[in-house]
């Protein structure tokens, strides 16, 4: 989440970063009543406690003004002396002190209730605190859809010209064996698919080129995280409760089903005040992804560019702040190295302020060129979240000069992501007689082979 100073202090500044992201939904009203709510409530009940502080010390004050009297009546009595005027005084000292002490419990019963009203205020502001995006960073081109997004020109190899048509993959897969979609139907439903024998092999090979590229070339830690956490991962990485609708979950346990392996990698050091040296933290890890699609519904329904389930290779960084823009440039040098390596015609995308989305303040994505399908196709997404994500998981770091702990700067990309690599390799490679060469960095992972032949 962001700052909440920022609302507070910038009211103005921050709405009209709302436009520019094409938000309607943030409820700036809600937080800013809330919160003023939560101070007023705190500075209350710091006057109740001090109130209840020199109350307390009267107490003392006033028992041991009602003991002397005491000990001055008793005296007297023994003495035979007339008490009348001090058995009033005594009497009035009683009630002094017992009014005394019940001040003290009558402010504790008023604190009671106002930490009940603080409980909420702060529940609500939390909540509402969840539903504003990150501010875009002041390098991001400003325009309101995706249409509008800023296409670099085509890098890497050159985009490959046939002297026949090019067969997209959702026929070219099923005619060499290996995509099957008519079973994969069978056993899940649309939007599902089986990769059997050499194509099955393939996408493992490319998984396995990618993760062994990140961490031997680009020095990356590999993880391997579950596949299923608990809700308040996915609500540090910022994917609750904006995109509740497109998590899978257990019926039972409070799991929720991964859709990128960046929901696991944030959390990895959550609650966790890290060490100056400790940064950059760079980590890599495959996952399968879970996601509903529901706000894809009727898009790209032919083959596998769009699915249920698929797999993906993320790249995950923490930075200190200062680092984190020439972080996002390294990143993308990363995936798009992966593109070359695989020798994918590719182009980078500069992403608008108002296809941003929620978490990023700065993002680029890569596109690679399918040639059956005769279009961009993305594979990564390469996002500089700056502190937002770390504040809602809570993630810090001691800087090197000194001072109070700061949040990191998280960063992630995907590196790359499949089924679309998988769809420009088959796509790009097809030969005439309906073969597919392999690229070469792959055919280690294949047992050597070079081509893959019609049966």
């Amino acid at each position: 989440m962001i700052d909440i100073n920022l609302i507070r202090n910038q009211t103005d500044w921050v709405r009209e970063q709302l436009v520019k992201l094409n938000d309607t939904k943030a409820p700036i009203d809600t937080v800013l009543e809330q919160d003023t709510i939560r101070r007023e409530v705190i500075a209350e009940v710091e006057e109740l406690r001090r109130e209840r502080n020199v109350a307390s010390k009267a107490i003392g004050k006033a028992m041991g003004g009602l003991k002397k009297m005491e000990a001055d009546l008793k005296k007297a009595q023994a003495a035979g002396e007339a008490t009348a005027e001090l058995e009033a005084q005594v009497a009035q000292a009683q009630k002094e002190a017992e009014a005394a002490k019940d001040k003290p419990r009558k402010i504790g019963d008023r604190i009671d209730e106002l930490q009940e009203k603080l409980n909420k205020a702060e529940a609500r502001l939390r909540e509402a605190m969840l539903w504003v995006p990150n501010m875009p960073h002041e390098s991001v081109p400003v325009a309101m859809s995706d249409e509008e997004n800023v296409n670099g020109a085509p890098q890497g190899t050159p985009i490959p010209q046939f002297d026949f048509e090019p067969i997209p993959h959702w026929d070219l897969g099923p005619q060499l064996g290996l995509i099957d979609f008519e079973r994969g139907v069978k056993l899940s439903g649309s939007r599902f698919y089986v990769l059997q024998g050499v194509g099955a092999r393939l996408q493992r090979a490319v998984i396995q080129f990618m993760l062994n590229h990140h961490v031997d070339e680009h020095g990356y830690t590999e993880i391997y995280p579950p596949f299923m956490v608990r809700s308040e991962m996915f609500e540090g990485a910022a994917q609750l409760p904006k995109f509740a609708e497109n998590i899978y979950r257990d019926a039972e346990e409070d799991f929720m089903f991964l859709g990128t392996a960046e929901i696991a990698l944030t959390n990895l050091h959550r609650d966790e005040i890290l060490e100056h040296t400790d940064l950059p933290k760079k980590y890599v890890a495959y996952t399968p992804c879970f996601r509903r699609e529901k706000m894809s519904a009727g898009r790209d329904v032919r083959g596998i560019k769009r699915g249920h389930q698929f797999d993906k290779v993320e790249m995950y960084r923490f930075t200190k702040p200062e680092d984190s823009y020439a972080a996002l440039e390294e990143l993308l040098t990363e995936a798009t190295d992966i593109a070359e390596a695989l020798e994918l015609p590719y182009r980078i995308v500069d992403i608008v302020s108002g296809d941003l989305g929620f978490a990023a303040a700065k993002k680029y994505d890569v596109e690679i060129w399918a040639a059956g399908c005769q279009e961009w196709l993305e594979v990564s997404s390469a996002s500089n979240c700056e502190g937002f994500q770390a504040r809602r998981a809570n993630i810090r770091y001691r800087p090197d000069e000194g001072g109070r702990p700061q949040y990191v700067h998280t960063l992630n990309a995907s590196g790359l992501a499949l089924p679309r690599v998988m769809i420009a390799i088959m796509e790009n490679n097809q030969q005439k007689d309906g073969s597919i060469v392999i690229p070469k960095v792959l055919r280690p992972y294949m047992g050597g082979l070079e081509v893959i032949e019609p049966a």
